[in-house]
């Protein structure tokens, strides 16, 4: 699970930093908050990458690897 949750703050990180070079164009058409929920996406993937670290590391106890 480690590897989607990497994945996933990886996607986050570069579409905002993808959106960056147009946060005016984005705020003159009302979609300013797109950068926003992308930073959001970025930085609630850390959380999310801590609990799979530890379901990762639960389940590898459980199997016995």
């Amino acid at each position: 699970m480690v590897p989607f949750a990497i994945a996933g703050i990886a996607i986050w990180a570069v579409v905002g930093l993808a959106l960056l070079p147009f946060r005016d164009t984005l705020r003159v058409h009302g979609h300013g908050d797109w950068l926003a929920i992308c930073l959001a996406g970025f930085l609630w993937g850390f959380p999310g990458l801590a609990v799979m670290i530890k379901h990762d590391a639960n389940r590898r106890r459980r199997h016995g690897r």
